[in-house]
């Protein structure tokens, strides 16, 4: 596995892979966190995740050469989080290609997003997510070092704010 700095030109590949999750949802059952249409069909999912890919650091993963997933991290919340007072660095995308289910992918960024917090001296580190059905997404977080802070809204899509604390370089 691979990490490597991602940016604009990663939109196209971040949009397939959020194409293949909703379809992977959809298969599933669980179509409550992003419907049933793939991100690409829609205008305003496609100008969200261009300027996440513009606007925040990314981070691109790759298994044997192929995209296996992609991290977006900032210092500022999306604008239905409050702001956290403090510097941090927020998660504002985590997509893994479905054919790397189980390989670690996902753990490997959110690491990656511990060390550039660090480096950058903020203590914090905090995502969002999807709230609501099974909840497992909630517990895959919790699994990753992150508790549950907050609850939301934004429309009828049930959110969760989840965070946790990133220790200075070299504490570990």
């Amino acid at each position: 596995m691979r990490i490597r700095r991602g940016g604009p030109e990663s939109a196209p590949a971040m949009l397939a892979m959020l194409d293949g999750a909703v379809a992977w949802l959809v298969r599933g059952g669980r179509s409550g966190q992003w419907g049933t249409e793939p991100w690409s069909d829609d205008p305003r999912r496609v100008e969200r995740i261009t300027g996440i890919a513009r606007d925040d650091g990314v981070w691109a993963t790759e298994i044997d050469g192929r995209p296996a997933g992609f991290m977006a991290a900032g210092p500022n919340p999306p604008h239905y989080v409050d702001a956290a007072g403090e510097p941090e660095l927020y998660i504002t995308l985590l997509v893994t290609d479905r054919a790397f289910a189980g390989h670690g992918v996902g753990a490997a960024l959110i690491g990656e997003a511990r060390r550039e917090a660090a480096a950058r001296g903020a203590r914090l580190l905090r995502v969002d997510c999807y709230g609501g059905g099974d909840g497992r997404l909630v517990e895959y977080y919790r699994r990753n070092g992150f508790e549950p802070v907050a609850e939301f809204t934004v429309g009828d899509w049930p959110g969760r704010l989840l965070a946790q604390r990133v220790d200075p370089p070299g504490t570990r």
